[in-house]
């Protein structure tokens, strides 16, 4: 008798969990579903106001924004190192290339597939713009170009910007801006 009860226990308790299961199939609201519980008959609660979410406190307008007193940034708002270097050419590479190509000239493979062509990075109006304002082309977007604010952080838009300065430098040196080591390599090349 005392193997049945165990067993008899057992069976009851066994049973008994899959009622236990009832906190996971309560009844709730999915995103943006009507709700009569609140006045404006929403389920989905706006925020309180003047709350930030953690990691939303974005208050470094030089930073987040590309501006310093109201105006691009004629500065990037941290040191410039090759790893940030290299990060920017990275990320030139995977979201700029597609419209401005590798080196900037605007005949990207979307151009080439009938798309408008941008403009080139080494217009004379482009080579004297502040790295803020390029910041600001990647943060809002510009002519036919969208914004990339949501899809590359701060940080990889400023370090895009640097690459972009470099990719200008690159394709407009003169060999006066040349160390002599450099020029000994160019004459090397000819």
């Amino acid at each position: 008798m005392g193997i049945r009860f165990a067993a008899g226990a057992a069976l009851v308790l066994a049973l008994s969990g899959c009622y236990a299961q009832e906190m996971a199939n309560q009844d709730r609201y999915e995103p943006l579903e009507a709700s009569g519980l609140f006045e404006d008959g929403m389920a989905s609660r706006q925020p309180i106001e003047g709350t930030v979410a953690r990691g939303q406190l974005f208050e470094d307008d030089h930073l987040y924004r590309g501006t310093v007193a109201g105006q691009p940034a004629t500065e990037f708002p941290f040191e410039i190192t090759a790893e940030i270097m290299a990060r920017g050419q990275e990320r030139y590479q995977i979201f700029c290339t597609p419209c401005h190509d590798q080196l900037g000239t605007g005949a990207g493979i979307v151009v080439q597939r009938g798309f408008r062509r941008p403009s080139s990075l080494h217009v004379d109006r482009l080579r004297a713009a502040p790295p803020g304002y390029f910041f600001d082309v990647m943060t809002n977007g510009f002519g036919a170009m969208s914004s990339y604010a949501s899809q590359v952080p701060a940080e990889d838009r400023w370090a895009i910007a640097a690459y972009i300065r470099a990719l200008q430098l690159s394709q407009n040196a003169n060999e006066a801006d040349l160390a002599p080591e450099d020029l000994e390599l160019l004459g090397a090349q000819r």
